[in-house]
């Protein structure tokens, strides 16, 4: 196996981790990364589907507990019904959406200038959200119904524009709609287990062509780093928003646009346009 090529699994696997659960996007990082490691082609993008799968089984792992205990009650307990119908409801618009129009997504803004203007923007939304006056109304994910699970559905379908971040549209909007910082951001966990696994099996059974059993060592390497990144990220969030907001992050996606907007107008980097 190619050392190189083993590095940039690792590289990748961890961004992927890093970014996939925080407001930043992950989506976002993984074109800009894969730009600059030139592993942006066919290849590439069937790895980061691979790679995914190790953040999904991060945040399965941290809520283990909780999600035995869903598909335990799933049937007989209330509060198991009302989770397991509220995913399901915040799953169905980016679902229809994103089959509708994701060839059309991914031809025009999966390049690194539409994802820098799109981390630029969706900065200005998180500080906007962060400034105004909150008004909790939903405590728990416990006590959301299900126009909220709605309501957090719609913003995750805007995340189908690379750069936006999913988990940033589904954490600010929760703030939006009278979510407390820990219920939006513990929603958001467990919408991405549906979300993300089924992105990840539809995108394999699309591109099972590209599949290849010499790939194997690549994607073990940036499945584990994925896994190990996700889950200390999942860790560490959960413990910041316990006494900060999400404004450094703003920051960070304004920062991180505007230089790879500027070395693009200098020509500093030959990203891919």
């Amino acid at each position: 196996m190619d050392v190189i090529l083993l590095f940039k699994a690792l590289i990748l696997g961890v961004v992927e981790g890093l970014t996939e659960f925080l407001p930043v996007s992950s989506t976002g990082h993984l074109i800009l990364a894969g730009d600059l490691l030139d592993f942006n082609n066919e290849r590439g993008k069937l790895f980061e589907i691979v790679i995914q799968s190790g953040a999904i089984l991060a945040v399965v792992w941290e809520y283990r507990v909780r999600i035995a205990g869903v598909l335990r009650g799933f049937g007989r307990e209330p509060l198991a019904n009302r989770l397991v119908l509220n995913l399901a409801i915040a799953f169905t618009p980016l679902a229809v959406v994103g089959l509708l129009f994701k060839k059309a997504i991914e031809s025009h803004l999966f390049k690194p200038v539409p994802v820098a203007l799109a981390f630029i923007v969706g900065a200005f939304f998180i500080l906007w959200a962060e400034r105004r006056t909150h008004t909790v109304r939903v405590q728990t994910v416990d006590d959301m119904t299900p126009i909220d699970a709605l309501k957090m559905g719609l913003a995750q379908m805007v995340a189908l524009i690379p750069g936006t971040s999913r988990s940033g549209a589904t954490i600010i909007g929760g703030l939006f709609f009278g979510m407390s910082r820990q219920a939006a951001t513990e929603f958001s966990f467990f919408l991405a287990i549906p979300t993300l696994f089924a992105a990840t099996v539809y995108s394999l059974y699309k591109e099972r062509a590209l599949l290849n059993v010499d790939d194997v060592g690549m994607w073990a390497v940036g499945f584990i780093a994925s896994f190990v990144s996700a889950f200390l990220c999942v860790r560490w969030l959960l413990r910041f928003i316990s006494s900060h907001d999400f404004t450094p992050f703003a920051w960070y996606r304004i920062a991180f646009g505007v230089v790879v907007l500027v070395t693009w107008q200098l020509d500093l980097v030959e990203w891919t346009h």
